[in-house]
């Protein structure tokens, strides 16, 4: 049985819970924080989240990870097979990761954890963010998922970036980054409906105690 590395606060482990809860792939979850131990680099070569583990070693890296399941495991496609389509579908995914969610990122410690974020920092997320979006405003069909009718790589890289970028654009920048993306903000009420989104979400909070007490240990 596969296993899944990592926990369920990060949004990155939680794509990869997302993949194969759709497409009904059994695996273990697997405890498994950022560090640097020597026990941690034994399993993820980074000491990152997530890491799936198969029966001939791990796979590590998610959009790498992704497209291992799916070219492993049966169930619902989340690729296209013809070959421009899932170029579309995978370079939707990476534009939404440089773009939208790394920048974001960078301003994560003051959005949710009241750590100062460096004017500078703060100035050069905002421009990136503001680029990214309207990237994904020209390249998404959002008919009604980011690449077309039906869910796809790309929708898990939606769901648990973008929700967090426009978190960082309203706490830090009273910016609402999907005001001209209506049909965006109708797809990411779709997803919440998922009954496998939903999960997560709980599992999610239920993780999240544990979580922010690790953060405060760490300050």
């Amino acid at each position: 049985m596969l296993k899944l590395y990592g926990f369920s606060v990060s949004n990155y482990y939680n794509m990869v819970k997302l993949a194969l809860l759709e497409k009904g792939v059994p695996f273990e979850e697997v405890m498994f924080y950022p560090a640097q131990t020597a026990e941690s680099l034994a399993i993820s070569p980074r000491g990152k989240v997530p890491v799936l583990g198969t029966d001939q070693g791990v796979v590590n890296e998610t959009s790498v990870i992704l497209e291992y399941i799916e070219s492993s495991q049966t169930g619902k496609p989340l690729l296209p097979i013809e070959p421009y389509e899932r170029a579309q579908v995978l370079a939707l995914a990476k534009e939404i990761e440089l773009y939208i969610e790394l920048p974001g990122r960078a301003c994560y410690g003051e959005a949710f954890f009241g750590m100062a974020v460096p004017d500078a920092i703060k100035e050069k997320t905002k421009a990136e963010l503001l680029l990214g979006f309207a990237a994904l405003g020209r390249h998404g069909k959002f008919a009604p998922y980011v690449a077309g009718d039906s869910l796809s790589v790309a929708d898990l890289y939606f769901l648990y970036s973008v929700p967090l970028a426009c978190a960082v654009g309203q706490k830090l920048f009273g910016v609402d980054l999907l005001a001209e993306m209506p049909k965006a903000k109708a797809l990411l009420e779709r997803l919440e409906q998922n009954p496998h989104v939903q999960k997560i979400a709980a599992d999610k909070d239920a993780a999240m105690p544990a979580f922010l007490a690790m953060i405060a240990a760490k300050k």
